[in-house]
């Protein structure tokens, strides 16, 4: 269990983009980043977002890969590589994800190969009843520890301003998709 040493919260970076709520808990070199954001849609509709596992990439920003790849045991498992240029060098990081879906309510991975030490966490949704139809509240909780060469100050900066963007545009994914007709 961690103990949090550190934990901060802030609001969605513009006032345009739907507000993420992001909590950082720091322990040594671990992180467990936790973020929030209503999405329109039912449970249904935003779990088959998620669980559109070969087409995530199309549509989060960062993520430039996202695919199915065979799992020795019929379980799901994903690669996803994610990239972003910092200081004019391009930054990969890639992991392969064994996922286990506990539908509509949680979406657990687990990193079996990859760039971090340790890497897993979970996606969470709840109803949220609204007057303007049905929302669903989108959590995402990470854990993990990066390798000893990179600075773990820097890569959850990094991945906080990566979450924000990327359930960000969930929410707009959301948007298109659900929108009335």
């Amino acid at each position: 269990m961690m103990h949090p040493f550190k934990t901060d919260r802030t609001p969605g970076e513009s006032t345009e983009l739907p507000a993420v709520d992001i909590t950082t808990e720091v322990e040594g070199r671990y992180r467990r980043i936790k973020a929030a954001i209503a999405v329109p849609g039912s449970l249904e509709q935003v779990w088959h977002l998620l669980t559109d596992y070969d087409c995530l990439s199309d549509f989060i920003p960062n993520l430039t890969l996202s695919r199915r790849i065979p799992h020795p045991e019929q379980g799901i498992r994903l690669e996803q590589i994610g990239s972003q240029c910092f200081l004019n060098i391009k930054f990969c990081a890639r992991v392969v994800l064994d996922m286990v879906e506990q539908f509509p309510h949680r979406l657990d991975f687990t990193m079996v190969e990859g760039d971090f030490k340790d890497f897993e966490g979970f996606w969470s949704l709840e109803t949220l009843e609204t007057p303007e139809g049905p929302m669903t509240q989108l959590g995402y909780e990470l854990m993990l520890r990066p390798p000893r060469a990179v600075p773990a100050t820097l890569i959850e900066r990094h991945l906080r301003r990566d979450l924000t963007q990327n359930l960000q545009a969930i929410c707009q994914q959301a948007t298109v998709a659900f929108a009335p007709v």
